[in-house]
């Protein structure tokens, strides 16, 4: 254990093992639902797939590989696993939404493809500094410091729709659940769902006034205990009778191992380089959004946890931050191999810092935990989403005391930082949020300085290359889906 506190640096960083320890389990249980949701939204058949096990071992596999590679490396209170835009997108991809029959392997194998990029952008250095770090540099200030509360929006949306709090409206697109409905009340319905999910955010938020430890773990295992009345919990799942989720977890792993046709192991070697014929245009565009995403959610994500672990050099730069995408680097490339997509830093990692993890022990926690649930599907599967959904709405509301950070006295600096903020929940992405703020900032300073140096005014432009380049190649991601 001595050895433990003496690499991970926890008398440095004035934490200790418990509390690092507490962080990963808090993490973990805010993630567990990725373990099968990711199978169900890459397969077009979902838990009917044959795959669905293999597919499950592949996403706890990723999910340890790169929760370890970000402890050991990175020494960060980050975890890893794949990302729920990515694998919803491949789901449709695989589905058929292009036009062009990709298969699974297919398109593992371009996400392949935009992992070895990431480690490229990682190591290449220009000016002494890897690439990837100077695009960070190169984004405006005010469009850094409004990241981590436009995350906290977008976690906490993401809370709120996961509970059934928020629901669709064809008329507002959302709306608030309609409690007076009796059709909602029924046993495991929507009002149950978002009833669970409340109950668990007023125990977080209790218990962390009274600075309770592990107080985001109780507040989950609480509404999943007041979930089994309310049957938003199943008990079915614990007895091993839901479909895909099943006891028997050594037969699942020979079929992992097996190469069969059961098997995702490895198939981006045997199918996935077999790219459909007159998709080679496609096949690109597709590896540049798969980097984009990759590239900007994790900077977004990475920003918002180190920021409200105080994490972060005097610039607002992540400590260790060129470790930390290499870490993110490696583990894309890993997650293909093994049959999952992107593995990105997730933004559940806020639940781990909001329980006071600082150092790799909250990530190599998260990840021994991640290995476990190959064992135990069941009984991680049990945890129901909206039980998990109330500590994203805890965090999300943590994460909104940086708006203190962002220039809003400068309506230059101000109006790309309100896009970047509420675009990320309103379009359910990080990266579009930060895109449409990066552009928003570009056009509008060219066109204040235009203007300026018009008047005769002798003024500087705030503009630098890395951000016109950065903002360029935004352009040209939103343009994609229409060449």
């Amino acid at each position: 254990m001595r050895k433990l506190i003496k690499f991970f640096k926890l008398e440095e960083n004035k934490t200790k093992v418990s509390t690092e320890i507490f962080a990963g389990l808090a993490i973990f249980l805010a993630t567990a639902y990725i373990l099968t949701v990711n199978p169900n939204n890459i397969l077009v058949n979902g838990s009917a797939d044959p795959r669905f096990s293999s597919v499950f071992i592949a996403t706890a596999l990723g999910a340890f590989i790169g929760s370890i590679l970000m402890a050991f490396v990175a020494k960060m209170p980050l975890a890893q696993a794949p990302g729920m835009g990515i694998n919803a997108l491949v789901g449709a991809i695989v589905g058929g939404s292009l036009g062009i029959s990709y298969s699974l392997g297919n398109v593992l194998f371009l996400i392949f493809i935009s992992g070895i990029l990431f480690i490229l952008l990682s190591i290449i250095k220009i000016d002494n500094k890897p690439i990837r770090e100077k695009v960070f540099e190169g984004m405006p200030k005010c469009i850094r410091d409004s990241i981590s509360v436009g995350i906290g929006f977008f976690i906490a949306f993401i809370g709120l729709k996961n509970a059934s709090i928020i629901t669709g409206n064809q008329f507002t697109l959302v709306e608030l659940i309609d409690f007076g409905s009796k059709a909602n009340w029924v046993l495991g319905g929507p009002a149950c769902q978002a009833i669970v999910a409340l109950f668990g955010l007023i125990v977080i938020t209790v218990l962390s006034h009274f600075k309770v430890k592990g107080s985001v773990i109780i507040g989950i295992l609480s509404a999943t205990l007041l979930s089994i009345p309310l049957k938003v919990a199943d008990l079915s799942i614990l007895a091993g009778n839901v479909p895909g989720i099943s006891w028997n977890i050594f037969t699942n792993l020979k079929s992992f191992f097996s190469f069969g046709s059961n098997s995702t192991f490895l198939t981006i070697f045997k199918e996935g380089m077999n790219i459909p014929q007159g998709s080679l245009f496609t096949s690109l565009m597709l590896v540049i959004s798969f980097s984009m995403v990759d590239m900007f959610d994790t900077i977004g994500t990475v920003v918002a946890c180190t920021t409200n672990a105080g994490l972060v050099d005097k610039e607002g730069k992540p400590l260790n931050y060129g470790k930390i995408m290499l870490s993110d680097s490696l583990a894309t490339c890993i997650g293909a191999m093994l049959g999952t997509t992107t593995i990105t830093t997730v933004v559940e990692s806020g639940a781990g810092v909001a329980e006071g993890g600082k150092t790799g022990l909250t990530s190599f926690t998260t990840a021994i935990l991640f290995l476990l649930s190959i064992f135990l599907l069941p009984l991680f599967a049990f945890i129901p989403i909206a039980a998990s959904a109330s500590a994203l709405i805890y965090v999300g509301a943590l994460m909104l005391k940086n708006i203190t950070k962002v220039d809003l006295k400068n309506i230059r600096n101000s109006v790309p930082a309100f896009l970047t903020i509420i675009l990320m929940p309103l379009t359910y992405s990080i990266t579009d949020g930060i895109g449409v703020g990066i552009i928003a900032y570009f056009l509008i300073n060219l066109i204040i300085y235009i203007i300026n140096r018009l008047k005769g005014k002798n003024v500087k432009s705030n503009i630098t290359l890395v951000n016109t380049i950065i903002t360029i190649l935004f352009i040209f991601y939103f343009l994609i889906p229409t060449m």
